[in-house]
């Protein structure tokens, strides 16, 4: 994954230990790993450090991941978001794709589905970062992972 060095990834995140666990996942893939642990910090990080891709829980604290989809919408031009969460019906994912998310993947996680994921998020905002064979445009605007849902 060589080709996402130096992509800013947000990842919002309450649960301690799985933040961890992803800010070390991104930073081996050579990416650069911004954290938030709540709603209103992701927020105000998107619009402060401009991140290349968002991965973002729906459950948190204060302001939840649905609403802070909404107001990243709002922001116009928002970073793709990855929604990685527990919640695993199908309503869920329809939910997410109409506030704007580029994918969702489902808790508990194969780390290495999540990284296509972001791989295909990052280059879908940044050409540049364009991994030969393949190609965003063709992909689904809402990537689900095949079996995982219930």
């Amino acid at each position: 994954m060589t080709s996402l060095a130096r992509a800013r990834i947000l990842i919002v995140e309450d649960d301690p230990d799985l933040l961890v666990v992803l800010r070390v996942n991104m930073t081996a893939a050579g990416m650069d790993a911004i954290l938030a642990s709540d709603g209103t910090t992701a927020v105000e990080r998107v619009q402060r450090e401009r991140p290349d891709a968002v991965i973002l829980d729906v459950m948190l604290p204060g302001i939840d991941g649905w609403q802070v989809l909404e107001q990243l919408h709002a922001l116009g031009d928002p970073a793709p978001v990855v929604v990685c969460s527990g919640k695993k019906n199908p309503q869920d994912v329809a939910r997410a794709e109409a506030l704007g998310a580029s994918g969702y993947i489902t808790k508990p996680f194969d780390i290495d589905r999540l990284m296509d994921a972001v791989t295909a998020a990052v280059a879908s905002r940044r050409p540049s970062f364009a991994i030969p064979g393949l190609e965003p445009a063709r992909t689904p605007r809402t990537q689900v992972v095949p079996g995982e849902l219930a």
